[in-house]
C-alpha cells in the first residue's frame, strides 16, 4: 500500500532579535512547503538516486540541491536512522518562499519540513519533543528551529547543570527547556531582504571570543525589557529593548547600507531595527499605524545606497510546522 501524499509547510524565522543572541526566535507569515509522495523509481538513474527524486520551484529554486546532499531530505533519512527503519522511495517536492541566506531561517524550514515529513510518513513514532532534540541536533542552536517547528515566539535554554558542565548553549546531545513568549498584535515585523548574501559563517567570524561583564550585564537586561515589550506592546519598553552588544555592533559592519536603513526606520516610527539572524535582512518592529511608513522608508534607505530590496509586513505565525495528507 502506498504512504498517502503529505505536504508540510513551515514558516521562516527571525532569531535573535537583538539581545536574544542564539536564544530567541519568532516564526513569520512566510513559508516553504514540501511535498512528499511515493517514488515508483527510475531505472535509468544510478542505484543510489532510485530510491527518491527532487525538485523545486518557487523563489531560487534553481540554486536547491536536487541530490543527496539536499537538507530536507537529509533531514529525511536522518530520522528513519533514529527509529531503525529503511526509508521509503520518496518524491520530493519543495516550493520556496523563504529566500535563501537572508537571515530568514531558510535552512531550518529544510530540517524541520524534513524531520516532521518523515515521521508523518512513519507514522508518527516519534514525539514533537523527539523532533524537536533532532532539529536542534541538525542546525546546531535552537533558535530558528524551535519556533519554525513550533511557531510564535520561542525562548530556549539548555537544561545544563549548574557546574557548568553541560557543554554550553549551543549543539547536540544536550536536553532544553522551551519557553513560549507572549507576542502583542500591536507590535508588528516589518522586513527588508537586499540582494545579496551574508553567510553564517562568515557572520560568526566577526564576533569577538569573549565580552565584557558591561556588555553581558546590558544584554540581560535588554532582553528581559524585550520579551515583556512584544507581550505587552509598550513602545518606550521596545525602544530600550532592542539593543545589543553581543552581535550587531559586530555584524552590522558586514551589511552595506545598515545605519541608513536603521536610521530611516526610526524616522519613520518604528520601535526600533534588528539583524534578522545572522542577516543582511533586517527587522523593524512597529505599531500598525506607523508599519506601511516604516516599510517604504526601509525600502528607499537601501536603494538609495544603489542596492535593490524586497519588503514585507508580516505577522508572526503561531502554527508553526503543519501537516496536511492528501489521499
Amino acid at each position: 500500500m502506498r504512504s498517502p501524499t503529505l505536504t508540510v509547510t513551515v514558516p521562516a524565522t527571525t532569531a535573535n532579535l537583538g539581545a536574544g543572541f542564539d536564544c530567541l526566535g519568532a516564526a513569520l507569515s512566510l513559508h516553504n512547503q514540501f511535498v512528499f509522495s511515493h517514488f515508483a523509481g527510475d531505472q535509468k538513474r544510478s542505484n543510489q538516486e532510485r530510491s527518491f527524486a527532487i525538485e523545486a520551484t518557487g523563489l531560487e529554486a534553481e540554486r536547491v540541491a536536487t541530490n543527496t546532499s539536499n537538507l530536507a531530505y537529509q533531514a529525511f533519512l536522518k530520522l528513519y536512522q533514529q527509529i531503525g527503519k529503511t526509508p521509503p522511495p520518496v518524491h520530493l517536492e519543495i516550493v520556496l518562499q523563504v529566500p535563501l541566506a537572508r537571515g530568514l531561517g531558510s535552512s531550518a524550514t529544510a530540517i524541520v519540513g524534513g524531520l516532521v515529513g518523515a515521521n508523518a510518513l512513519a507514522g508518527s513514532p516519534l514525539s514533537l519533543e523527539q523532533v524537536m532534540d533532532l532539529a536542534i541536533g541538525l542546525e546546531g542552536h535552537p533558535d530558528n528551529v524551535v519556533p519554525a517547528l513550533l511557531g510564535g515566539c520561542r525562548l530556549s535554554a539548555s537544561a545544563g547543570r549548574s557546574d557548568g558542565r553541560s557543554g554550553g548553549q549551543s549543539g547536540a546531545g544536550q536536553s532544553w527547556t522551551i519557553c513560549d513568549i507572549p507576542w502583542h498584535e500591536e507590535v508588528v515585523p516589518v522586513i527588508a531582504i537586499p540582494n545579496f548574501e551574508l553567510s553564517t559563517a562568515a557572520a560568526r567570524q566577526v564576533l569577538p571570543a569573549q565580552y565584557s561583564r558591561a556588555d553581558a550585564v546590558f544584554n540581560v537586561a535588554h532582553l528581559g525589557m524585550l520579551l515583556r515589550g512584544v507581550q505587552t506592546g509598550r513602545s518606550d519598553w521596545l525602544r530600550t529593548a532592542l539593543q545589543d552588544r553581543i552581535h550587531q555592533p559586530y555584524r552590522q559592519t558586514l551589511i552595506q547600507g545598515f545605519e541608513q536603513v536603521q536610521t530611516a526606520a526610526l524616522d519613520a516610527g518604528a520601535h526600533g531595527l534588528v539583524i534578522s539572524g545572522s542577516g543582511p535582512t533586517l527587522l523593524a518592529l512597529t505599531h500598525p499605524d506607523q508599519m506601511v511608513a516604516v516599510e517604504t522608508a526601509m525600502a528607499a534607505a537601501w536603494v538609495a545606497q544603489g542596492i535593490s530590496v524586497q519588503t514585507r509586513i508580516l505577522e508572526i505565525d503561531l502554527a508553526g510546522a503543519v501537516v496536511e495528507a492528501h489521499s
